[in-house]
C-alpha cells in the first residue's frame, strides 16, 4: 500500500492501534504517511505502526474534519433511516477500503421515535472476523457517525455474529474491489 500523503503531525493526538485497537499517543512533530483517507477517518503509518485517527482530530494532520449531517427540520424517520445508511457508509475498517453497508456487516437499522421528541437509532452489525481487535473500534464509529445525525437522541450499535458474515454478503462492487467474486 503506498501512502497518499507524508506529513508532520501537527499536535500530539490520540490514535487506535490497527489491529489490535489500544489506544496510543501520537506525538507532535511525528513525521506519519497517510495510507487511507476514507470516511472522514485516516490509516497513518508512523514508526512502522498502522494507527486510525479519528475525523475530530483530521487538523493534526493538517485535514479539515468531516462536516456534520444536515435535515430539514421536518424530517420523517425514513428520512433519518435513510441518514443512518449514509452515515454508515462513511464507517471503514482501517485494513480495508470499503464501507460496512457495502462489506454487508450491517444487519439492521431501525429508528424509532422517543416519547418526548427526538429518536432512538438501533443497528446490528457484524464483523468479517469475530476476533477482530478494531470491531469495537468500528461499532463506536458507526455510533459517533449516527449521533451526529438531527434529532438522534440516542444510538444503540450492537456487535452480533449471528448470522455469521460470509462474502456473498458483499455488494458485488465489494466483491469485485477485493478479487472476492
Amino acid at each position: 500500500m503506498e501512502p497518499l500523503e507524508r506529513v508532520r503531525l501537527t499536535r500530539d493526538c490520540v490514535a487506535t492501534m490497527v489491529p489490535s485497537g489500544q489506544k496510543v499517543l501520537a506525538s507532535k512533530d511525528t513525521p506519519v504517511e497517510i495510507m487511507q483517507a476514507l470516511g472522514g477517518s485516516f490509516t497513518i503509518k508512523a514508526r512502522g505502526h498502522l494507527l486510525r485517527v479519528e475525523g475530530k482530530d483530521a487538523d493534526a494532520l493538517g485535514k479539515e474534519p468531516p462536516p456534520k449531517p444536515e435535515l430539514p427540520e421536518n424530517a420523517t424517520d425514513a428520512d433519518i433511516e435513510q441518514m443512518v445508511w449514509e452515515q454508515l457508509r462513511g464507517v471503514f475498517d482501517p485494513e480495508i477500503p470499503i464501507n460496512i453497508v457495502e462489506l454487508g456487516l450491517v444487519y439492521k437499522v431501525k429508528v424509532e421515535p422517543l416519547p418526548v421528541s427526538g429518536r432512538r437509532v438501533e443497528v446490528d452489525m457484524t464483523l468479517t472476523a469475530p476476533g477482530c481487535g478494531m470491531g469495537g473500534v468500528i461499532a463506536s464509529d458507526a455510533h459517533q457517525r449516527i449521533m451526529e445525525i438531527p434529532t438522534v437522541e440516542e444510538a444503540a450499535v450492537e456487535l452480533v455474529f449471528d448470522p455469521p458474515w460470509h462474502r456473498e454478503m458483499m455488494s458485488e462492487a465489494a466483491r469485485l474491489a477485493t478479487g472476492m467474486f
